[in-house]
């Protein structure tokens, strides 16, 4: 038998509720008579008179990226971030408007100055641990937050929207390479908060037009070439900056969970991407999603496996000195394989991955190694 929640956890978790229910009634979604998704059906465009794309999350590593690949290409990136993830230091490519995702009063107002073209949402929680630890944290701010920004969106008559989602809406592999079609069985709240956004832009788009399109991001990875922007998290948890740090001294060393995984060399198969080839598939879905593109859900991997000791090998080959790896059990929801197959993003963006992981690791080595801040 299941024991109760603990009192604190029950109320936070009553409040989400409430709030979702909140959200629910008086979202334009739940009110109106559905409508086939087509372009008769679309919310009227608003004029084109400029180029601005609203980035939520614009500070944070993926967001900045893509900033500086949007500006590159002619759009103008307006920042939306409360900074609670993000870096305002990232913010190069365009102006910074702080803000929660879950604050209406202050997207509209953000929305009503700008008025962008597109939106594109990377604002969320992303630990995995830390959701099995706060799942009410994460409901509240990955599910209401991007409820409270679609109602927002639509009510501005913005109908292109861009998500940040991942392959940890899979679940556990039933077999890889994974394509879209997999099923979706995600085994964390993280995972489950990204799947439940995503069911709601299908339904925005079926009954209200807004047109989507959803990225399952794989392994993000790498950094900027001129090291203006890269990886930064607080506290660091993933494997590319966590073994840059011990080859750079800041930690005493890396660990490697299991050893005996069916692959290669017993460790976890990873598809890392170079964050600017992450970069380019969300530009190229602004542009898509411009020209009239129909909602479509992505997988942005390369589609090539790389083992725990791989990757390793590769950091110690760029960093030129060795470090000291240990070794661990594995830990309990490890999948052995992650890899995606991205036959459709080249299809229906006309994507194509640039970067290797030699790319990856120097320029992620480059940019660690600069910056100041200790382990």
């Amino acid at each position: 038998m299941q024991s109760a929640l603990p009192r604190r956890e029950a109320v936070e978790y009553a409040a989400i509720l409430q709030n979702f229910h909140i959200l629910l009634e008086i979202s334009p979604l739940f009110i109106a008579k559905p409508a086939l998704s087509n372009f008769r059906n679309h919310p009227q465009r608003l004029p084109v008179q400029n180029n601005n794309i609203l980035v939520v999350g614009g500070a944070g590593y993926i967001g900045s990226h893509t900033c500086l690949q949007l500006a590159a290409k002619g759009y103008q990136p307006v920042v939306y971030d409360n900074l609670s993830n993000g870096h305002e230091e990232f913010v190069k490519w365009g102006v910074l408007e702080k803000g929660d995702i879950r604050d209406r009063q202050r997207l509209d107002e953000v929305l009503a100055r700008h008025k962008p073209r597109a939106i594109l949402h990377f604002a969320a929680m992303i630990e995995v641990g830390e959701s099995v630890k706060d799942p009410a944290a994460f409901y509240d701010n990955n599910v209401i937050g991007t409820l409270t920004l679609l109602s927002a969106a639509l009510a501005a008559g913005i109908d292109a929207f861009v998500f940040s989602s991942t392959c940890a809406t899979y679940g556990l592999p039933d077999s890889v390479p994974m394509d879209e079609s997999h099923k979706q069985a995600p085994i964390n709240p993280y995972g489950r908060t990204k799947w439940i956004c995503e069911q709601a832009l299908k339904d925005y788009g079926l009954y209200k037009g807004l047109r989507s399109v959803i990225l399952r991001y794989f392994n993000a990875a790498g950094a900027d070439f001129e090291g203006r922007i890269g990886e930064w998290h607080e506290p660091e948890t993933h494997a590319i900056p966590l073994a840059i740090d011990a080859a750079l001294g800041r930690r005493e060393g890396f660990k490697v969970f299991g050893t005996d995984y069916d692959t290669r060399d017993g460790t976890c198969v990873r598809d890392y991407i170079h964050v600017l080839d992450l970069a380019d598939a969300h530009v190229r879905a602004v542009d898509y999603l411009l020209e009239g593109g129909e909602s479509v859900a992505l997988n942005l991997g390369t589609g090539t496996g790389t083992t725990v000791k791989e990757l390793l090998d590769a950091i110690e080959k760029v960093a030129k000195r060795p470090f000291n790896i240990g070794y661990a059990e594995r830990r309990e929801g490890d999948s052995t394989t992650l890899v995606a197959n991205n036959d459709k993003a080249r299809q229906v963006l006309g994507w194509e991955p640039q970067y290797d992981l030699a790319a990856i690791t120097e320029s992620a080595w480059n940019w660690h190694s600069r910056r100041n801040q200790g382990g």
